[in-house]
Parts: C-alpha cells; sequence; structure tokens
C-alpha cells in the first residue's frame, strides 16, 4: 500500500490513495485550487507553477491558478488520470522530488485549519433526482398510502427536477429558516410564516466534465467519462411549504432556499476500488439505460444533528450509497436523452439516499414518519423537525485495506427565519 511523506492516519478522509480537489483561501489572498492530504491542503497553483506537472496536458495553462475547478473539469479524462498520478508520486514516501524540497513545501502546504474552503466551481446548473427506491416508497407511503407508493413511472425512469444553482453554499455556511405559504388540513386558506417542518436530505452530488453539444445524448456506457467527482449534498427541505405547492410541478420554494455541499470534490478514479452492483432493477430498464458494468459505490453514509443548547451530537442516520436504484451513469444518460446541454461545472444529485432499515433512512420526513415516531436524542430531547440553532452534518467515505477514502463532512448551522416585519416593511408596520 502506497504512503505519502504527509503523515495520514488509517482513519484520515485524505489519504494518498483520495487527493481530492478543492478551492481554498488563506487570509487576504486569492483563491486557487489545492488537493487534500492528511491535515493539510497542498496548494496546486505552485505546484503548477513550478514544471512539477509537466507532461500531464495542464502546462502552460494555470488551471490551478483558477478561482474554481472548472477549467480543470473541462479538460477531460485525458488529463485527469495523469495529473491524479503525478500528484500520488510527487507525494509518495519516496520520491525525494518535492519531500525535498523545503522552501516549496513550506510555501505549497496549509494547515486545513488556517484556510478558508470556498465553491468548487462555478455552479452553472443543478438537478436533483429522487433515485432511491426506499427513500421514494417511504415517501409515497406516507402520502397516498402503500397500495400507491411509487408512482407508475418510478422504476422505468430516473425522476428529476431542477434546482437553484445560485442557493448552493459550502458546508460551515448558516442556513436561515425559509418562510412562505403553509396550509393545514383543517384550514380554508393558506397562511404565511416560517417553515414549521424543516427537513435534510441526505444525498451525493456529481460534478460534470465535459459535457455534450445540444442535440446530442451521452449514451449510457460513456457518461461516466463526463464525471469529474462526487461531494456530500444536504439538500435541505420545507415539508410544510413543498406540500402546499408542489402540485402540478413540484419543489419550488421548498427546496430553493439552500443546498449544502462538502468543499472536497472526490475523483470518480479513486472510488474504483469500491464498485458494486447496486439493486436489481425490475423491470429491465429501456435500452438507453442498460448498463453493462457495476453501477455503484459502496460509500458510508452518517447524519449528525447537535442542538445549539447542548452542544451534544446524535448520530440520527447510519446508510450507504449502494442502496442507490438509478446509477450516476443512468440519472447523466437519462438527463440528457432529449439532448439537453450540460456543461462543465453543472451539477447533479442523487436524491435522498435510504436504506430499508429505520435507522438508514436519509431524511427526517421519513425517520419520524411526518413527525408521528420522533427521534430520541443523546441530550435527552426529541426530534420531529429541525429546530433553530441545530446544526446538521454529514460525513461520507469508503473503508479500503488500511485506508479511507472520504469526502470530509457537510454541515450546516440553522438561523431563525426573518421576522414577518422586516420582509414586508412598511406595511407590516401599518399592519401592526
Amino acid at each position: 500500500m502506497k504512503h505519502s511523506f504527509i503523515e495520514t492516519k488509517p482513519d484520515s478522509h485524505f489519504p494518498i490513495q483520495n487527493l481530492p480537489y478543492g478551492v481554498f483561501q488563506v487570509t487576504g489572498e486569492r483563491p486557487r485550487v489545492g488537493t487534500a492530504i492528511g491535515e493539510y491542503v497542498l496548494d496546486l497553483s505552485l505546484i503548477e507553477q513550478a514544471g512539477l506537472l509537466d507532461g500531464t496536458g495542464v502546462e502552460g495553462k494555470n488551471i490551478f491558478s483558477s478561482p474554481s475547478l472548472n477549467p480543470f473539469m473541462a479538460l477531460g479524462r485525458l488529463v485527469w488520470p495523469s495529473v491524479r498520478s503525478k500528484l500520488q508520486y510527487l507525494l509518495d514516501e519516496n520520491t525525494p522530488v518535492l519531500r525535498d524540497d523545503k522552501n516549496l513545501c513550506d510555501q505549497a502546504f496549509h494547515r486545513m485549519e488556517n484556510v478558508t474552503m470556498l465553491l468548487p466551481a462555478e455552479i452553472g446548473d443543478y438537478t436533483d433526482f429522487y433515485a432511491s427506491k426506499e427513500h421514494a416508497t417511504n415517501v409515497g407511503t406516507i402520502f397516498r398510502g402503500k397500495d400507491n407508493a411509487l408512482p407508475p413511472n418510478w422504476t422505468h425512469l430516473p425522476i428529476g427536477y431542477h434546482g437553484r444553482a445560485s442557493s448552493i453554499v459550502p458546508s460551515g455556511t448558516p442556513v436561515r429558516r425559509p418562510l412562505g405559504q403553509r396550509k393545514t388540513k383543517d384550514s380554508a386558506y393558506p397562511v404565511f410564516g416560517p417553515c414549521t417542518q424543516l427537513d435534510f436530505e441526505l444525498e451525493l452530488g456529481w460534478f460534470i466534465g465535459p459535457g455534450n453539444s445540444l442535440g446530442e445524448p451521452i449514451p449510457v456506457d460513456q457518461a461516466e467519462d463526463h464525471v469529474f467527482g462526487l461531494v456530500l449534498v444536504n439538500d435541505w427541505s420545507a415539508r410544510d411549504i413543498q406540500a402546499w405547492e408542489y402540485q402540478p410541478l413540484g419543489p419550488f420554494l421548498a427546496k430553493n432556499f439552500a443546498t449544502s455541499i462538502s468543499p472536497w470534490v472526490v475523483p470518480l478514479e479513486a472510488l474504483e476500488p469500491f464498485r458494486t452492483t447496486g439493486p436489481k432493477q425490475d423491470p429491465e430498464p429501456l435500452p438507453y439505460l442498460q448498463q453493462g458494468k457495476n453501477r455503484s459505490f459502496n460509500i458510508n453514509l452518517e447524519v449528525y444533528l447537535t442542538p445549539e443548547n447542548t452542544g451534544k451530537e446524535t448520530r440520527i442516520t447510519k446508510t450507504n450509497f449502494n442502496y442507490m436504484y438509478w446509477s450516476i451513469a443512468q440519472q447523466v444518460a437519462h438527463h440528457t436523452i432529449t439532448g439537453c446541454k450540460i456543461r462543465p461545472g453543472d451539477m447533479q444529485a442523487s436524491g435522498t439516499i435510504s436504506g430499508p432499515n429505520r435507522e438508514e433512512r436519509g431524511s427526517l420526513i421519513e425517520l419520524t414518519w411526518r413527525g408521528e415516531q420522533p427521534l430520541e436524542l443523546n441530550d435527552g430531547g426529541e426530534r420531529t423537525w429541525i429546530e433553530d440553532g441545530d446544526t446538521l452534518t454529514i460525513s461520507g467515505w469508503c473503508q479500503g485495506d488500511g485506508y479511507r477514502i472520504g469526502f470530509g463532512e457537510v454541515s450546516g448551522k440553522i438561523l431563525p427565519a426573518l421576522s414577518e416585519e422586516k420582509i414586508l416593511g412598511k406595511q407590516a408596520k401599518v399592519k401592526i
């Protein structure tokens, strides 16, 4: 097994076998691209400028001096593996080139606590899917009953909707409770106010590298060539707002206020050793969705909830990405079958990831069965929905032999909703 001259512990998310990419900033300096190794960020702009990446396809392009990964994503699979291999060579404990250059090491390595991680990409478009059969069945059962849980199209195509790229935020960004219209069963008219059923959704997302031309679908067996890498996603959801607004066009304001992602993008190449077959698909998909090789990945996922008043965290979910019914490749192929154009930096997400058991459900609406079965917290409290001051943290990793391929975490704290007076201004004052 390879080891780096940068020390990494067995439970580190960022050994030499991983090397995810992200955009970081040191106070007072410009954002640029780095890779994570152990507890450090390696400044790839300096490595590139020093000529250590010559021969990989990035030389002369200043790819890693960019404030986003978009230029690197656009280069595709002719370049990505070459850069990854060169970085693994440079960071190997037996390679002196970087290891013995003290001046370059002092400039290029930054401890993670001394940098700010930014969004990894300029995200042009964002599509969220609904690809977990367990999640779709649970939610369908809650709203329509067991016999009508899945809509008739669900096992034939990956259902999705277009989200808001403008409200995707990096881990650590506080999320304000949204305001909106809500309607209870026993009221004739809706009311306006703060969301009362705020939820999380445990997801994985992937960034698109090279896109396609308008009018040209991406075949399913080529779809992964267009996928740069994966991140953790928390697609915050206002369930009560969603229940009133979603018919007939689906999610809108219930989903557009915030989507949190982890800052490190794990290359698809790093996940190759952890491929799995995925669930059996019945009925067999139509030919354009038939994928020959192992479709999924064995990625462990956990969610923790920490109340502000006690600071004591509770693990509320432990599940795995290999439960997903529709694969990444199938979702990309379906997205583009109409000829829809996707571009470098576009993000797609899996939808909530749930398993067959209660503790494997990836949202509170499932975990509490829409509030009927409250969760017990380690501090003695309960939760049916997320409360103000709560922090939700998602973590994920693949377990190898003596090492992990990790995603780090995505975390967000809920802030109270803005007051109606602040929103409506003079109108509210007159009304009062």
